[in-house]
């Protein structure tokens, strides 16, 4: 028989030492090399994983100690060692206990009577590669949650039916300025104009997007205060306590808004100055060219000589009083 070869360090937690001889030796018939460890009660078992250099890749609980049984005992022994797998096996079977046991964190619950070494170690392999799982689950849910509530800009999931706000972070509490009990007694709904909120129904839900919301989109929102502010949302669908829920950031952007706004309105004041007086500038500079035409023909010594200059110079007024106008328009333009 092949032997698994990982030196797995176990703790057995059991008050009968008969019992324990029997896991002992179901243990090494299927690992080779296992460090095992025995607690015959519940004072011992809580010294040793107290203990700072202890570490178990399993903890093997007998569910009747003489100092602790039953769910305190369970309770005890999942807060002494929360990293640490637990299989509870007992003499009894109830499956009710059992189910309440494993929604508590017990990776499983095995029956002293139906042990063999195959279904000790499967369990054990099984509890291990479970326990890195869930850890890694809640690793991740932690980095979701230090994401979502630490982000400077505000976050909120909502349901995807009903609009209800399930959760926002403290930055959309600042921001929109609602408190967070607020909040999730609201829909997004309304934190939405009056008016616009069928632009919100429309765009969650449209045929096209039954599996995946839009990823971005700039709306108008409301704040508490009443203001109006023009955000940029990115969302995503996103599963929260078990049900399906949209993940929403929205970037204020309502500076950005305005600045474009003003920038958009300035150049239609320059378009407009520069096609009126491009028009306006053309009626003097014309003379002035047809003047010069006549000068350059004419004897300097004639009396039309002169009053071909005071036409010039009038026209040259008249275009000087044009450009000072343009400078004066464009210097009242502001951004």
């Amino acid at each position: 028989m092949i032997k698994d070869k990982k030196s797995y360090s176990i703790l057995v937690i059991e008050d009968n030492f008969g019992d324990f001889m029997i896991v002992e030796e179901l243990l090494t018939e299927l690992i080779l090399n296992p460090k095992i460890t025995h607690a015959k009660n519940f004072k011992e078992a809580s010294v040793i994983l107290s203990s700072r250099d202890s570490f178990f890749d399993i903890i093997l609980l007998d569910l009747t100690l003489p100092d602790k049984s039953g769910q305190n005992l369970i309770t005890e022994i999942l807060q002494t060692a929360s990293l640490c797998p637990v299989i509870v096996f007992t003499g009894y079977s109830d499956v009710d206990f059992s189910i309440k046991s494993i929604s508590q964190g017990i990776l499983d619950y095995l029956i002293k009577d139906d042990l063999n070494a195959t279904m000790l170690y499967k369990s054990i392999i099984y509890s291990i590669e479970r326990k890195k799982s869930i850890s890694l689950l809640k690793e991740s849910e932690k980095r979701y949650s230090d994401l979502f509530h630490l982000s400077p800009q505000p976050m909120w999931v909502c349901d995807m039916d009903t609009f209800q706000f399930l959760d926002v972070n403290d930055s959309a509490v600042y921001n929109y300025g609602f408190t967070e009990d607020e909040f999730l007694k609201m829909t997004v709904k309304e934190i939405i104009p009056e008016g616009e909120v069928t632009i919100l129904a429309a765009a969650v839900n449209s045929p096209k997007q039954k599996d995946q919301l839009p990823t971005k989109g700039i709306y108008r929102h409301k704040k508490k205060n009443g203001d109006v502010i023009h955000v940029e949302i990115q969302s995503n669908i996103i599963y929260f306590n078990n049900q399906r829920a949209e993940l929403v950031l929205a970037n204020d952007i309502t500076e950005r808004v305005q600045y474009i706004k003003a920038i958009e309105k300035q150049n239609e004041k320059l378009q407009q100055i520069a096609w009126t007086q491009s028009h306006v500038a053309r009626a003097p500079l014309a003379r002035m060219m047809g003047i010069v035409n006549l000068i350059k023909e004419m004897d300097s010594t004639s009396s039309e000589f002169e009053d071909l200059l005071n036409h010039f110079f009038d026209s040259g007024t008249e275009l000087d009083k044009i450009i000072r106008n343009i400078v004066k328009k464009t210097e009242r333009i502001n951004i």
